[in-house]
């Protein structure tokens, strides 16, 4: 449970307010109070000049370990927007969103919490509200034949028009009742967390049931852990961590919200880095190169002629692996039989991505998948490919579109096999990773680092049971005591 505080430094007066309006001064002096709930802070003072009441107001909530809007981070960055005569330009939205010829109220608005009146402008409001979380941004949008052109500034409390402000005290109890909520009938924990989720995804990092496995371990180790979705990203800022459970891209919200979620000090798995360099086999690859990480043969290859095939014929025998850089759950990847076959399909692929890895064929039964928490082994499967197919994943089959499983104790799998993922996820980062591998023989391969591994109920967790879930998330609630100190 949350107690908001709505910090002022001019009296404000909000109609049938169920907030606790305090000013700077009270704010400095007399909170944290012994007993109060979790603090948030709705910062309504000027952040406009650096070291202003506003910027301490921030700043001194966030050394409280209080939640707050605007952040410090968010006030730095307004702060270092050109100066308004000027322009600030990249709205990555279609141009559907923005009207093709704005009136005078689209051209310049206000946006409160995320909202604004201009309905035609809500989507754009939402995402600069997304970019820079602050309680009132004034929004400027300019077009010309070549682009869309967006100034954004952050103006006080004080700078409202008078008809505007029964829209401003809605949106600020809108939001603070609605987007920050306190969720009823639970209990106080130490920690807070939103775990990222795609109702809609057909192959999810993790089952329904295993969310609510992990939601359970959670609140075990003082965790207070909801579900939430990219549509209520807005709530991303009042968790002290966040766990993705979506499957992850560089270019999507899941990469953005790990960078913003970072960025506000949370604890955030997977965390960007991570996401980046196991979202693109070009790094992974060549990371194992220049590790001594034992991997299939792969090259990199940009062109698609005559040429380069029988230079790659000479090095390859059929059938031939191609996969595009960032792919997940074996989209992106073929097996080719013959030239025609790999000339066709590589160029195909070369229009998707500059570079696409050729990689030697390694036929096995099974491959290993070993689960590595901050370089700890947690859970090892073996994964059957699926029936009538080379890969685990056949996506072209509807009734055997997965292979058989098996998962076993982590002491069972053979040393080789746990050393080299352990080594492997060394180069990624120290989060939770999925690591998959074939064993050929004596010889264990690398196939690829996964940032947002399955964790599934009667799969993964067949072995350890709850106590893969208690495992996780006490990783992040040591990673957030260790945030505190």
């Amino acid at each position: 449970m949350f107690k908001t505080l709505v910090v002022v430094d001019h009296p404000l007066n909000l109609p049938d307010s169920e907030l606790t309006i305090v000013n700077f001064e009270q704010y400095l002096a007399e909170y944290p109070k012994v007993g109060d709930p979790k603090i948030r802070i709705i910062n309504l003072c000027d952040t406009e000049k650096y070291l202003s009441q506003g910027y301490y107001c921030s700043l001194l909530a966030e050394a409280r370990q209080h939640k707050v809007l605007p952040s410090v981070n968010t006030i730095n960055d307004l702060s270092l927007m050109p100066p308004k005569d000027q322009e600030w330009v990249e709205i990555p939205l279609g141009k559907s969103q923005i009207p093709s010829n704005p009136s005078e109220d689209e051209k310049e608005f206000l946006v409160f919490f995320g909202w604004t009146k201009v309905e035609s402008l809500r989507k754009l409001a939402k995402f600069a509200f997304e970019k820079f979380p602050a309680p009132i941004l004034k929004l400027s949008v300019v077009r010309d034949q070549h682009q869309t052109q967006l100034v954004c500034s952050a103006i006080g409390v004080n700078e409202i028009a008078p008809e505007l402000w029964d829209q401003f005290a809605a949106s600020l109890q809108h939001f603070t009742l609605k987007v920050w909520r306190n969720p009823p009938g639970r209990k106080r924990a130490r920690w807070d967390m939103g775990i990222l989720v795609n109702p809609d995804e057909k192959t999810p990092p993790s089952d329904a049931k295993a969310i609510q496995l992990f939601i359970k371990a959670a609140s075990k180790v003082g965790i207070d852990a909801e579900v939430f979705t990219a549509a209520q990203s807005a709530q991303l800022y009042q968790y002290d961590a966040l766990f993705i459970r979506e499957t992850t891209s560089i270019k999507h919200h899941t990469y953005e919200m790990a960078r913003k979620g970072e960025k506000e000090g949370m604890v955030v798995m997977d965390d960007p880095n991570s996401i980046l360099r196991c979202c693109n086999k070009v790094f992974l690859h060549d990371a194992f190169s220049y590790h001594n990480i034992s991997a299939p043969k792969t090259r990199f290859v940009s062109k698609s002629d005559g040429e380069t095939i029988e230079r790659l014929e000479a090095e390859f025998a059929y059938p031939i692996v191609l996969k595009l850089p960032e792919s997940s759950f074996s989209l992106g990847v073929f097996k080719v039989k013959d030239r025609a076959e790999f000339a066709a399909k590589l160029e195909l692929m070369l229009k998707q991505s500059a570079l696409v890895l050729v990689q030697e064929y390694l036929y096995t039964e099974y491959d290993w998948r070993i689960g590595v928490l901050n370089g700890r082994a947690i859970y090892a499967c073996r994964y059957f490919m699926a029936r009538n197919h080379w890969q685990i994943y056949n996506h072209g089959s509807k009734r055997n579109n997965t292979g058989n499983f098996e998962t076993i104790p982590t002491f069972e799998v053979p040393r080789a096999v746990l050393n080299t993922a352990i080594k492997s996820c060394e180069i990624v980062g120290n989060g939770l990773y999925g690591v998959d591998l074939k064993q050929v023989n004596d010889k264990v391969y690398v196939i690829e680092v996964n940032d947002n591994p399955n964790v599934d109920s009667k799969v993964e967790d067949k072995y350890l049971g709850d106590e893969l879930y208690r495992v996780i998330m006490q990783e992040f609630a040591d990673r957030l005591e260790y945030r505190g100190r």
